[in-house]
C-alpha cells in the first residue's frame, strides 16, 4: 500500500449477518479513526457506486420479481468488479483506510453456503470481481440469527415497505443458520485475516472491540 508517513493504508471489511450491528459499527469505526488523523472511507456492498446503487436497489429492495439464486451471484459480482476498481483501489492508492461493510467472504457466506451454490465457481467470480484484492483484516460480527433477525425487523418497523431492505430477512431461519456456519467456517480457515467479534454485546463493548481490533494495525 501506499505510505503517507509511518501509515499505511489498510483494507478492512466488516462481515456478519443480518441484524449484527456491523453497519452502525464501521460508521463508529471510521469516526474514530478520522479522530486521530487517519483518511478512511466507509463504503458499503452492494454500493459504493452509482452503478453499485442501483444493483442494490434491485438486491435488497422488495419488487415483483423473482431473483434466481444465479443471477443474484452475478449481480453481487457486477457490483463489487465496479466498486473495487472506481471506489476502494483509488482510495487505497490515495493512502485512505477503507471500511467495507461486506466484501467477498459475504457473497461465500450468502451465494455459496446459504444458497447451495458451487463453492469453487464462487470462489473464482470473487477472485475476478474483486480484482483478487483481499482485506487485511475482516472483522466477523457474530450473531445467532434469532436475536439478529429480531434486531432487523425492529430496525425496519415503520419504514415504507417499498424502502426496507428486507429481502435477505425475509428468508426462512434455515438460511440465515446456513449464512452464519459459512461465516465461522471462512474464519476458521483464514484465522490471520479473521477476527471474530460477539456481536450480542451492548453498543460500548463492541465497539471497544473493534477499536482494540483497529489500533492492531497501526
Amino acid at each position: 500500500m501506499a505510505m503517507k508517513g509511518d501509515q499505511v493504508a489498510k483494507f478492512v471489511t466488516f462481515e456478519g449477518g443480518e441484524g449484527s450491528g456491523k453497519t452502525t459499527q464501521i460508521r463508529l469505526a471510521a469516526e474514530w479513526l478520522r479522530e486521530r488523523g487517519i483518511p478512511v472511507l466507509a463504503t458499503a456492498e452492494p454500493g459504493g457506486t452509482p452503478l453499485g446503487q442501483k444493483i442494490r436497489e434491485i438486491l435488497l429492495n422488495r419488487g415483483a420479481w423473482t431473483i434466481g439464486a444465479e443471477a443474484e451471484l452475478l449481480l453481487f459480482a457486477a457490483a463489487r468488479a465496479q466498486h473495487v476498481r472506481e471506489t476502494i483501489l483509488p482510495a487505497l492508492a490515495a493512502n485512505q483506510w477503507v471500511l467495507c461493510d461486506r466484501f467477498a467472504d459475504a457473497t461465500f457466506a450468502y451465494q455459496g453456503f446459504g444458497r447451495g451454490l458451487d463453492a469453487k465457481f464462487v470462489k473464482s467470480l470473487n477472485a475476478f470481481s474483486s480484482l483478487s484484492l483481499v482485506p487485511d483484516r475482516t472483522l466477523l460480527f457474530d450473531l445467532s440469527p434469532e436475536i439478529g433477525l429480531a434486531r432487523a425487523k425492529r430496525r425496519v418497523t415503520g419504514l415504507r415497505p417499498e424502502a426496507a431492505e428486507d429481502r435477505f430477512e425475509q428468508e426462512e431461519r434455515a438460511f440465515h443458520e446456513r449464512i452464519r456456519k459459512g461465516y465461522l467456517t471462512l474464519a476458521a480457515a483464514e484465522p490471520d485475516r479473521f477476527r471474530i467479534i460477539a456481536a450480542a454485546g451492548d453498543l460500548d463493548t463492541v465497539r471497544g472491540e473493534v477499536r482494540d481490533q483497529l489500533e492492531c494495525l497501526f
